[in-house]
């Protein structure tokens, strides 16, 4: 049989040191405050239904695990990954059982959001009636995953990557454990949390690679060696799930802000998850549209050409066009006057229905066409001395519409002046012609 320490140093060292109160979690103090939701939960000893969002290794089993404890029920945990209807069966012929005879169930599922929809619908009655509190973790987001009858029964909690404090307690916490030191310059250890990317559960795994060491005479681990020793966490980044929508969304937000430098951090945090690069392309193309539009007619072709670019010279050299392109519209000068021009127009559009163009614009290649009124009385604009009739082109009984607003930036400036010069021959037009 083994001995207890046998049975002790065989467990992984973050399985070690799982909290064992709540008051040991770390990282999540926005939870735990005087008027955080835990706290709530434990100065009323009543635990609700929950969904724990958040990123890999920032304690939601743990944090089930420990609520379970403060309301004194039993925590059945199990995992969509590899858990069916039949398992929720037992589960709750179990909660059933126990229910009986006054006592709580608390049901863990981890990785929620694989659970289809039927998976999820069969949770309701339960919960619905009590028999158990369900407790939820996802890495994704509930709103897209979740079904809104199983979200409007829980509360959802968003717990948060650790931080750099956070990390460091837990490398303390594991040195305590193991009874010395880190075998790393100080320099190593802030690059240490920082390979993490803050995960604590990777992170005790890092750290326990590196207590198994062997003792060197040469000092503690530098930069370079801890490099060579163990593996940076891969980025959290899924071209299907929520971070995939967040990283686009920054580098929209970056480049709309005029702040290269930060559009320039999103757009490599997304090729270093492995994003396609031509989907990025894809996207500054809709930025310079939708943001920069006529106030700089070239950040569209500039887009376009660093697309072609890539598409020609491949990676890593095609990567480079992207991101000067990327450089050249965060500092493009901005209006989105086209894409707001564009979007109420095409709302009257749909609103208006199918009214005709007013006569004289419609071309009359027929004589009953003529006959009719098509094209009497049209203006040919060449044929007027500054080459404007003023006409009016929208449909007869319709007010004019006045859809585009240039902005006073960039070329659009000289839009502006286009169009305040045609409104006013199109005014003055109308006088001659004696029309309101």
């Amino acid at each position: 049989m083994a001995s207890l320490f046998e049975s002790q140093a065989s467990r992984p060292l973050a399985d070690r040191l799982r909290p064992a109160k709540l008051d040991e979690v770390v990282g999540q103090g926005h939870l735990f405050g005087d008027d955080g939701p835990i706290t709530r939960m434990i100065n009323t000893g009543r635990v609700p239904s929950v969904i724990l969002w958040g990123p890999p290794g920032c304690g939601k089993t743990t944090l089930a695990r420990l609520m379970a404890d403060v309301a004194d029920m039993a925590f059945e945990p199990l995992s969509a990954i590899f858990s069916g209807v039949a398992d929720l069966r037992k589960v709750f012929d179990r909660a059933k059982g126990r229910r009986a005879t006054g006592a709580s169930t608390l049901l863990f599922i981890d990785e929620i959001h694989r659970f289809n929809k039927a998976q999820q619908d069969s949770f309701l009655p339960f919960v619905e009636d009590g028999t158990i509190t369900l407790i939820g973790a996802t890495t994704e987001n509930p709103s897209f995953e979740l079904n809104a009858a199983l979200l409007s029964r829980c509360q959802v909690l968003v717990l948060k990557r650790l931080d750099d404090q956070g990390l460091e307690e837990l490398l303390v916490r594991a040195e305590k454990e193991m009874g010395f030191e880190l075998p790393l310059s100080p320099e190593a250890r802030v690059t240490l949390r920082a390979m993490a990317d803050g995960d604590g559960r990777y992170l005790l795994n890092l750290a326990e690679e590196l207590f198994l060491l062997p003792p060197s005479d040469d000092g503690p681990l530098g930069v370079a060696e801890l490099s060579r020793t163990v593996q940076k966490r891969m980025p959290l980044y899924d071209k299907g799930d929520d971070s995939h929508y967040n990283l686009i969304s920054a580098l929209h937000k970056s480049v709309r802000g005029s702040d290269p430098d930060a559009a320039l951090y999103w757009f490599n945090r997304m090729l270093a998850g492995g994003e396609d690069p031509k989907f990025v392309a894809r996207r500054i193309t809709r930025m310079a549209v939708e943001d920069i539009g006529l106030a700089d007619p070239q950040a569209q072709q500039i887009c376009v050409g660093a697309w072609e670019a890539y598409e020609r010279l491949g990676s890593p050299e095609g990567e480079l066009a992207l991101a000067q392109a990327v450089i050249y519209l965060a500092l493009a000068p901005k209006s989105n006057a086209g894409y707001a021009a564009y979007k109420r127009s095409l709302k009257v559009a749909r609103d208006t229905g199918s009214l005709m163009p007013p006569a004289h614009i419609l071309n009359a290649p027929t004589k009953l066409m003529k006959d009719i009124g098509y094209g009497t009385g049209y203006a040919y604009d060449h044929d007027q001395e500054d080459g404007f009739s003023g006409q009016n082109y929208f449909p007869d009984g319709m007010r004019r519409q006045n859809f585009y607003e240039p902005v006073e930036r960039g070329f659009e400036r000289d839009l502006k002046k286009r169009v305040e010069y045609f409104d006013k021959l199109r005014r003055e037009r109308q006088k001659q012609r004696g029309e309101d």
